[in-house]
């Protein structure tokens, strides 16, 4: 962000340069600049947006309540199916994962900038710690810099993949002592105004794949041949099309499940 930020003013001074002097050796001179430092400021423009788009943000929205919610989800794919549970809260099918935990020092940072806890969602031990809060608009930048410095808040998806697969029975520990994942992608979405929490909101999600080992994958494949109320395998498709299924029984697919195709 530094490195894109002397680009900008470069730029922004090779531009005032070559108007100035226009025609002149040093205006010619200017107009090269321009077109060389343009390439970085775009580049760097696109690589920001998020960063860029949030800054806007905490003008636009500076005094409103804004709901935050930062979740991870698990792709988990065997022969182009992909694994869904039951919700635990909500009667839906949805991927494995679920909003990050935030530690002591992570408290201490939201404190500091005078989060609110979120009571869309009833408090219990499941909830407890969750990163689903409410905080101004003008607070918007400060809290996706720490977000995205991964501390003081939870950086793995271990304890998800383990409450909702091992702790449940579905898999075992032996086979599943431990998984190993890819990073996939983060999604954050664009603010908007949500009924369902009656405020601006923006979600963000980190997508990671299962990478099973050959052990895992053949339990896997053992369980989506197995009939068991709390576990789905779709397809893509279904996915996208929000559980309608070819002979147009439906399935409560989640919303968010887009999110691991």
């Amino acid at each position: 962000m530094t490195r894109f930020i002397i680009y900008q003013i470069l730029f922004l001074a090779s531009l005032t340069l070559a108007f100035a002097a226009h025609g002149s050796t040093v205006g010619n001179l200017a107009s090269g600049a321009v077109i060389s430092l343009s390439i970085p400021v775009l580049d760097g423009l696109i690589a920001n947006r998020i960063t860029m788009r949030h800054l806007w943000y905490s003008v636009r929205y500076a005094g409103k309540d804004v709901r935050i919610s930062a979740a991870y989800l698990f792709r988990i794919k065997i022969d182009d199916k992909y694994l869904l549970v039951k919700g635990r809260r909500f009667a839906q099918i949805q991927p494995v994962g679920g909003v990050y935990k935030v530690s002591s020092s992570g408290t201490v940072f939201l404190t500091s900038i005078n989060a609110q806890d979120d009571s869309l969602i009833p408090f219990d031990s499941q909830s407890g710690n969750d990163l689903r809060i409410y905080i101004k608009g003008s607070q918007i930048p400060k809290f996706y810099k720490w977000f995205n410095e991964r501390s003081g808040r939870e950086d793995s998806p271990w304890r998800e993949f383990y409450e909702e697969l091992i702790g449940t029975g579905i898999l075992s520990q032996e086979v599943f002592p431990y998984v190993f994942q890819d990073y996939v992608k983060r999604e954050v979405d664009p603010i908007r105004y949500s009924e369902h929490a009656e405020s601006l909101e923006i979600l963000i999600a980190d997508v990671y794949e299962l990478l099973p080992t050959p052990a895992q994958e053949a339990e896997l494949r053992q369980l989506a041949n197995t009939d068991l109320p709390d576990v789905t395998w779709v397809a893509e498709e279904t996915i996208r099309r929000r559980g309608v299924l070819p002979d147009r029984t439906v399935l409560n697919v989640a919303q968010h499940a887009r999110r691991i195709v």
